[in-house]
């Protein structure tokens, strides 16, 4: 019996090597050398006409070259794929729906960067409290404890108000308690009272509640249509005045005009941004306002991150052809 062919959209630098063999020896795996979406429509169908139908394929980090992930870019894939894996943590970029009427299941990666995303949340979390980015410009310029930064926030005893509580949601509460925060969340579904324990949570019934009572807001959902704009003009409108405001989830979860118009009147006192809404474009305001930490959606992006990131795509292929069902589905097919 042959083995199944998969394709990984370029060549995965981080998976070990000795992981990657033994991949290989249950499937028949190789690379398709497109870096943009341009050359993957041109080498994708000519990839299949000259080897063979592709069962699985693999998405690595650095999508922006290639999206959207839709018909127009996979067409060639169908009928005979069955999984579409990406090591990203967000699918905003890829038609679900679209694979799921191919019978294609799309699965992302649920914990791979979870915890360098939560650490990106804590620095930034921390960068908004001390102001370090002002500190910085000021030393720069020659200048030295000026009166903006004394004294700055300390984190014992505040309230971090998360937003979605999945993995990166629950890496960042496990965090928060170094730094003595006391933790709310928010989340579709509220977890159980074991997990809630575990973590040192306390679930609020609504969103405009936890917001109410937040000394931080953390957003941590996923971007869908139900979450873009969830945090407009009536949720700053709940909040704290002088709160602080962290997103490394969407830039469009949260309204951006919204935003602007909080930090300017001072019910938001900083946000620290590692996500924006139309990537690589940040809005001007947010790069030449004191009142914001900018990233350039750096969260999940690390090493550690990348290397997890790869092995848990190849482990939903290997547990779909094993098993019958990947590990994280997006959509469940079984249901269809």
């Amino acid at each position: 019996m042959s083995k199944p062919r998969v394709v990984c959209l370029g060549t995965p630098k981080y998976i070990p090597t000795n992981y990657l063999t033994q991949f290989s020896a249950e499937f028949n795996f190789s690379v398709l050398a497109a870096t943009n979406r341009i050359e993957t429509k041109a080498l994708l169908p000519k990839d299949i006409a000259a080897n063979g139908p592709i069962r699985a394929l693999i998405i690595r980090m650095g999508t922006p070259p290639y999206e959207p992930f839709d018909a127009d870019l996979l067409a060639a894939l169908t009928p005979h794929c069955r999984i579409i894996v990406s090591a990203s943590a967000g699918y905003n970029e890829f038609d679900v729906e679209w694979m799921a009427s191919q019978s294609i299941w799309f699965c992302n990666t649920v914990d791979a960067v979870a915890e360098a995303t939560a650490d990106m949340a804590i620095f930034l979390l921390l960068a908004v409290l001390r102001n370090t980015s002002v500190a910085e410009r000021r030393v720069r310029a020659g200048l030295w404890r000026s009166a903006e930064l004394v004294p700055a926030r300390d984190p014992s005893g505040l309230t971090l108000g998360i937003v979605g509580l999945g993995a990166i949601g629950k890496y960042l509460a496990k965090k928060a308690t170094v730094f003595n925060l006391k933790t709310c969340y928010y989340n579709r579904r509220r977890l159980s009272p074991e997990i809630e324990s575990q973590y040192g949570l306390t679930y609020c019934n609504s969103l405009h509640e936890l917001l109410a009572v937040s000394d931080i807001v953390s957003i941590n959902c996923p971007l869908n249509d139900k979450t873009t704009g969830l945090i407009g003009p009536a949720e700053f409108a709940v909040m704290k005045d002088g709160v602080f405001v962290i997103n490394t989830a969407r830039g469009a979860v949260i309204d951006e005009v919204a935003l602007i118009s909080a930090l300017e009147s001072g019910k938001v006192a900083r946000a620290g941004l590692d996500v924006f809404p139309d990537e690589p474009k940040v809005n001007p305001y947010f790069l030449e306002s004191d009142k914001v930490v900018v990233q350039p959606h750096l969260g999940g992006l690390t090493d550690v991150a990348f290397q997890r990131a790869e092995v848990e795509s190849l482990e939903n292929i290997r547990a779909l052809f094993r098993d019958g069902r990947p590990l994280s589905p997006v959509v469940d097919l079984g249901g269809r």
